[in-house]
């Protein structure tokens, strides 16, 4: 796989998201909470994998802390290739490369589309009083 040029503009709103404007001219959005959901560390991977598999999977504490807003502390450029963003929930081992952040890139992305390998999602589906 290519890897993907650095883009020529980056845009962190802390409470709100990364706007992304790419080397081809295209612009890419990610809120905060989508990002911290799909973490490329291993440890969310890992999640994602097991909800995909489980939807009983027990959630850590920090996934759904309603009293706090999840917000970025701190985005850093790693190399030329990636950039590390620190979360208020203390999450900080995720690495995004410029090729992760197109593979996950919410306007590109059909609701119907398979995710990347390993993304998975939080995603919980509701259940019908027919199925309680």
């Amino acid at each position: 796989m290519a890897m993907e040029p650095p883009p020529r503009k980056l845009d962190l709103k802390k409470d709100r998201g990364l706007s992304v404007e790419w080397a081809d001219g295209t612009a890419s959005y990610y809120s905060i909470a989508y990002l911290r959901k799909m973490s490329p560390s291993a440890d969310a991977r890992q999640l994602r994998e097991d909800m995909s598999k489980n939807p009983l999977t027990v959630l850590p504490a920090s996934a759904f802390n309603a009293s706090a807003v999840l917000t970025a502390l701190s985005a850093e450029l790693v190399g030329n290739y990636a950039l590390r963003v620190t979360f208020s929930d203390g999450h900080a081992t995720g690495i995004y490369s410029w090729t992760y952040l197109r593979e996950i890139d919410p306007q590109s992305r059909d609701d119907k589309q398979e995710p990347p390998p390993g993304a998975g999602g939080w995603h919980r589906e509701p259940v019908s009083d027919g199925e309680r």
